[in-house]
C-alpha cells in the first residue's frame, strides 16, 4: 500500500521528490525513485508484504522494466507459483512483483490475471512506453494530466499539482454533475486537465499518445437456477474464500466493526478462519438512537475479538477542512465515520477489512425496495397525484431528520412523475441539485460556457446497458459502475489513507461481484420475505450463520449526524457569514440569491435542504484551500472567527 507518481517532462522531473513527499499520507514508512532520460517514478511506502525487501519502484531480471504500485494482489501467491515454474527470478516476496513478469508473460493483458486492489505504472525502458491500471472496481485510485508537453500521473490530485505542469483551475463540468450526483463520475476530477483512470481501466502512453481501453465488465443476464439453500452455500464459501485471501500480510490485520450485517459478517469470519483475539474498532456516538455499538459488541462478544471502542463527541465543522484535504473534493458526512474509526484503528493496526459494497452488491438500500413502491403509487390517476395527494403531502411538517417523512412523501411524489432509468436517474439528484435546481443556481454565464451537460446520463449510460434484464439489476449495475468506484471507496480510500491506513473490502471482490450477478435478483430483494428481511436477504441469509440474531433483522441504521438541525441552530449564523463571502458567487459561477433563499428557508423550517447546504460549504473551504493557499490549520481558524 501506498502513494505512486510519476512525470515525463523535460523541465519538471526533479518535481518527483514533492509530488510524493506531498503524499507521505499514504506511506510513511518508505520512499523510492526511479529516473532515466524520458521518466521520473516515485512512492512512498506502507510497509504491509515482505517490510524489509519490497521497496519499490521494483524491477524486472535484467532492470528493463520499472513499476509502483499501490495495493494488494491477493491471488499472487498462485500466480507467484506459476510464474516461477515457467523460469521467471523474483527479487522480493512482494506481492505486487507478479505484475512485472505477467507484463512479460501477457503483455497489456496482464491486469486481466489479478485480483486484489491496485492502481499500477509500469515503464517499458524498451519500448518507451507507460502501462497504467486500475483495479476492476476502482478501489485505489490514480488521475493523469497530460499538459504543456509534459505527462503527470499520482494517487491524488494535489500530487500533480505539485508538480507544476498544470495550475489548477475549476472544471465546472465535474461541478456540475458533482451537485447532483454526490460524486465526480467516470474521467472527470474537480480541477480541469487532471483526469481519472476509470475503474477497469488500462492507458498506455507511447510516442505521446495515450490510449484508454476497459479491460472488465460484469454481466447480470446468466442467472443460477439452483435453490436457495445451494446458493446460499456457494455464497458462503466464495465469502470465506475471499476473505481469506484478504488477510495476506505480514503485519496484524483488524476488523471495522459497526452494527451492520456487513461489516460483521466480515469480521466473523475472519475470526472463524483462524483470526485469534481479533482486533476490532467500532465508534458511537452520545445519543442513543444513532449508537451502534451495542451491535458491534454482539459479534465481539461471540467470537472473543479485541475490542477497540470510541464514543466520539462530533466536531465535525473543524474536521472538514483535513477530510477536504485528503478528499482533494467535497468531503461527505458520510466519510466523518469512516475518518474517525481509521483514526482510531490506525493506532493499531496497518490493515483492516471492512463491509464496503455489501449493500451495491446484493440490494441494501431503500431506494432499490422504493423504486416499486413508486410504481404502485403510480397506479393512482396522475391528477390525483399531483394535485390532492402532493397538496396534502406538502403540509406534513418537516422534522429535520434521517429520511424524515416529510422527505419520504416528497421523493416518492416527485420519482412518479418518471419512470425507468430516468426515475432511477432523478432519484440520485432529488435530495441534492436537480437540473431544474442547477439552473437556478449556476449563473447564465456559467451555464453557457457549459453547455447546459445532462448529469442523468452519466447514469442511464449504465442503467439502459444491455446486460442486465431485472430492473434491480440494473440499478445495482449503476451502482456498482458510478458509486461504487466514485464514491463509496473512494471515500474510504481516502479517509483511511488519511491516517496511513490500508481497508480491505472483500464483498466488494470482482469475483463477489460476478457471482452475486448471477442471483436472481428476488432473492436480493426479496418482497416476500418477513419484514425488515426484504433488502439485502441473500446475504442475511449467510450472516445467520455467523451473527447473532438480532443483527439479521435490525433495520439499516448507519452513522449520520443531525446537520439538518444544526444548521438551523448552532451552525445558521456561521453559514450566513461564510456564504456572505462566497468565493463561487464572487467567480460569477454561483446566484447569491439562490443561495440566500436556500439558507431562510432551511433555518425557517420549510424545507430541509441539508444535503444541499453541506455540499455548497464543502465548496466554500475547498476554493479557499485549493485555489487561495489556505492549510488545514488556517481553515480551522477561518471557521473560528465565522462561529
Amino acid at each position: 500500500m501506498c502513494g505512486i507518481a510519476g512525470i515525463m517532462a523535460s523541465n519538471r522531473v526533479d518535481a518527483i521528490n514533492k509530488m510524493t513527499d506531498i503524499m507521505i499520507h499514504r506511506g510513511p514508512d518508505d520512499s523510492g525513485y526511479y529516473h532515466d532520460n524520458d521518466i521520473a517514478l516515485g512512492q512512498r511506502r506502507l510497509s504491509i508484504i515482505d517490510i524489509n525487501h519490497g521497496r519499490q519502484p521494483i524491477s524486472n531480471e535484467d532492470d528493463t522494466l520499472q513499476l509502483v504500485c499501490n495495493g494488494e494482489i491477493y491471488n499472487s501467491p498462485q500466480l507467484r507459483e506459476a510464474l516461477i515454474a515457467k523460469g521467471h527470478r523474483f527479487k522480493t516476496a512482494t506481492d505486487v512483483e507478479v505484475i512485472l513478469h505477467l507484463y512479460e508473460e501477457h503483455g497489456d493483458d496482464c491486469v486481466k490475471h489479478l485480483r486484489g486492489m491496485f492502481a499500477f505504472a509500469l515503464w517499458d525502458s524498451i519500448k518507451r512506453r507507460l502501462l497504467m491500471a486500475r483495479d476492476h472496481l476502482g478501489q485505489k485510485p490514480l488521475f493523469f494530466c497530460q499538459k504543456n508537453g509534459g505527462f503527470a500521473f499520482a494517487s491524488e490530485p494535489k500530487s500533480i499539482l505539485a508538480s507544476e505542469i498544470i495550475k489548477p483551475e475549476i472544471d465546472l463540468e465535474g461541478l456540475w454533475h458533482y451537485m447532483s450526483l454526490r460524486f465526480m463520475p467516470d474521467h472527470h476530477s474537480l480541477f480541469k486537465g487532471i483526469e481519472k483512470l476509470p475503474a477497469a481501466h488500462y492507458l498506455v502512453l507511447e510516442d505521446n499518445h495515450i490510449m484508454v481501453n476497459r479491460y472488465w465488465d460484469v454481466d447480470f443476464k446468466e442467472k443460477l437456477s439452483a435453490s436457495k439453500e445451494n446458493i446460499t452455500d456457494q455464497l458462503d464459501e466464495l465469502l470465506l474464500e475471499t476473505v481469506k485471501g484478504h488477510l495476506l500480510s505480514d503485519v496484524r490485520v483488524g476488523a471495522c466493526l459497526s452494527g451492520g450485517i456487513d461489516s460483521g459478517t466480515v469480521a466473523s469470519m475472519m475470526a472463524v478462519l483462524g483470526e485469534k483475539n481479533l482486533p476490532h474498532f467500532s465508534i458511537g456516538t452520545k445519543e442513543k438512537e444513532f449508537d451502534e455499538l451495542p451491535y458491534a459488541r454482539m459479534v465481539s462478544e461471540k467470537y472473543g475479538m479485541e475490542a477497540h471502542e470510541k464514543v466520539i463527541e462530533p466536531d465535525l465543522i473543524h474536521a472538514i477542512p483535513s477530510m477536504i484535504y485528503h478528499m482533494d473534493e467535497p468531503a461527505d458526512p458520510f466519510g466523518f465515520g469512516v475518518y474517525l474509526v481509521a483514526e482510531e484503528a490506525a493506532k493499531h493496526v496497518k490493515v483492516v477489512l471492512g463491509g464496503d459494497g455489501g449493500d451495491e452488491n446484493f440490494a441494501g438500500y431503500d431506494r432499490y425496495a422504493g423504486q416499486r413502491l413508486v410504481d404502485y403509487y403510480c397506479l393512482l390517476p396522475q391528477w390525483f397525484r399531483q394535485g390532492i395527494v402532493k397538496k396534502i403531502s406538502d403540509r406534513i411538517p418537516e422534522s429535520f431528520g434521517y429520511k424524515s417523512m416529510a422527505q419520504k412523501a416528497a421523493w416518492v411524489n416527485e420519482m412518479s412523475l418518471f419512470s425507468g432509468g430516468e426515475r432511477y436517474a432523478q432519484s440520485l439528484g432529488v435530495l441534492r441539485f436537480t437540473h431544474e435546481s442547477k439552473r437556478k443556481l449556476f449563473t447564465e454565464s456559467a451555464i453557457q460556457s457549459l453547455g447546459d451537460p445532462s448529469s442523468g446520463e452519466k447514469i442511464l449510460q449504465f442503467f439502459n446497458a444491455d446486460n442486465a434484464d431485472n430492473v434491480v439489476d440494473k440499478m445495482l449495475y449503476t451502482d456498482l459502475m458510478t458509486r461504487i468506484p466514485d464514491h463509496l471507496l473512494t471515500i474510504g480510500d481516502r479517509m483511511t489513507m488519511a491516517h496511513s491506513l490500508e481497508s480491505r473490502a472483500p464483498l466488494i471482490d470482482y469475483k463477489v461481484v460476478e457471482f452475486a450477478a448471477t442471483i436472481p435478483a428476488n432473492l436480493k430483494l426479496n418482497n416476500r420475505a418477513l419484514k425488515g428481511n426484504h433488502l439485502k436477504y441473500i446475504l442475511r441469509e449467510v450472516a445467520s450463520r455467523y451473527l447473532p440474531q438480532e443483527l439479521i433483522t435490525l433495520k439499516k441504521q448507519g452513522f449520520r449526524f443531525p446537520l439538518g438541525i444544526w444548521f438551523r441552530t448552532d451552525l445558521k449564523d456561521f453559514l450566513r457569514r461564510l456564504f456572505d463571502q462566497s468565493r463561487f458567487v464572487e467567480l460569477g459561477l454561483f446566484e447569491k440569491s439562490y443561495i440566500d433563499n436556500l439558507l431562510e428557508e432551511h433555518i425557517s423550517g420549510k424545507v430541509d435542504h441539508n444535503y444541499r447546504i453541506w455540499v455548497l460549504l464543502n465548496l466554500e473551504f475547498w476554493y479557499r484551500m485549493y485555489f487561495e493557499g489556505e492549510t488545514v490549520e488556517s481553515m480551522k481558524e477561518f471557521s473560528d472567527q465565522l462561529a
